[in-house]
C-alpha cells in the first residue's frame, strides 16, 4: 500500500498538471459517480491536498474528489490522452488542454460536497498528519503519551491512521530502527529519551522519504553506497526488506518477524531490549 510520502508525491504531480486549469473532460468508472462527469467538466481545479494516505482534489465549485489508493491504486500523469500500457483498470481520468491525470485500480473514490468533506469518516479519523509542516515533535510526543495509545504495542500503533496519519509498513520498521527501539515495546514501556527519539524519527524519516522518493536510510551511507555502485534496492532502507543482511551500523544480521499481521524488520543489536 502506498504510504503518506508516496501519496504526497503523487498529489504534487497531479497538482502540477491540473491546478488552475479548466477540466475539459472527466471520466468515472463507477456508475454511482457518472452524473458528476457533466457537473465537473469546465470547472477549474483549485488545489490537490492529502490527508494521511488519502488525496482530495478541490474544484472551483464546492465539490471535491476523494480517493484512497488502498493496496493497488496508482496515479499516472501523462500528456493529454496518452494512456500507459498496463493491465490495471482505469477508475478516474481528469483531462485538461495539456495533461491527463489517471487513477488506476483504486476502488475508494467519492465526490463530496462541503458537508461530506467535513464529516468524512477517514478524513475525520486522521487527527495528526505527519507530513503536515505545522506538526511539531512535541505534538507527536503527546500522541505517544496519550492514554488512548500509550498501552498499545508500537508495531500496531504505527499502522493506525487515527494515531498518526500517513505512516505504513515500511515506515514502521524504519522509524523503530532510527529511534533504536525494540518492536515489542509499548510507549508506556519506553523512557523519556526513547519517546523523544520515536517522535523525532516519525517526522524525520517520513519527511526524508517524501523528499527523496522513498529513501529512508542515512543519506551519508546512501552516498557511500552509490559511489560503490550499489543498486537502489540495496541502499534505500535501513532495515526494511533486508532480512539476513548486515546492519549498516553494527553489522548484525537484520531479522524479519511478523507483528500486527505484517512483516517487520529490525536489528537485534541496535534495537536490543
Amino acid at each position: 500500500m502506498p504510504e503518506g510520502p508516496e501519496i504526497r508525491q503523487a498529489a504534487d504531480e497531479v497538482a502540477k498538471a491540473l491546478v488552475d486549469r479548466p477540466v475539459t473532460e472527466i471520466f468515472f468508472a463507477f456508475d454511482r459517480l457518472k452524473s458528476f462527469e457533466e457537473t465537473l467538466t469546465g470547472e477549474t481545479i483549485t488545489a490537490v491536498r492529502t490527508r494521511g494516505k488519502a488525496m482530495v482534489i478541490c474544484f472551483s465549485v464546492p465539490l471535491y474528489i476523494y480517493s484512497h489508493n488502498q493496496l493497488y491504486g496508482r496515479w499516472y500523469v501523462r500528456n493529454l490522452q496518452s494512456y500507459p500500457t498496463t493491465n490495471r483498470q482505469l477508475r478516474l481520468a481528469i483531462h485538461n488542454s495539456k495533461k491527463s491525470a489517471l487513477l488506476y485500480s483504486a476502488s475508494d473514490i467519492q465526490v463530496l460536497d462541503e458537508h461530506g468533506l467535513a464529516t468524512h469518516p477517514f478524513l475525520g479519523r486522521v487527527e495528526l498528519d505527519v507530513l503536515d509542516q505545522a506538526v511539531t515533535i512535541e505534538e507527536v510526543v503527546d500522541r505517544f503519551l496519550d492514554k488512548r495509545f500509550h498501552r498499545r504495542q508500537l508495531t500496531s500503533l504505527l499502522l493506525d491512521q487515527h494515531f498518526l496519519g500517513g505512516l505504513g509498513n515500511y515506515l514502521r520498521s524504519e522509524i523503530l530502527f532510527v529511534a533504536k527501539v525494540h518492536p515489542s515495546l509499548r510507549p508506556v514501556d519506553c523512557d523519556t529519551g526513547q519517546i523523544q527519539a520515536l517522535a523525532q524519527a516519525v517526522l524525520s524519516v517520513t519527511h526524508q522519504s517524501y523528499l527523496t522518493k522513498g529513501i529512508t536510510n542515512d543519506l551519508q551511507i546512501v552516498a557511500q553506497l552509490k559511489e560503490q555502485h550499489y543498486k537502489r534496492s540495496d541502499y534505500r532502507h535501513c532495515v526494511f526488506g533486508r532480512q539476513g543482511k548486515p546492519c549498516f551500523l553494527c553489522g548484525t544480521a537484520i531479522v524479519k518477524d511478523i507483528y500486527a499481521g505484517r512483516r517487520l524488520y529490525f536489528c537485534p543489536q541496535c534495537q536490543a531490549l
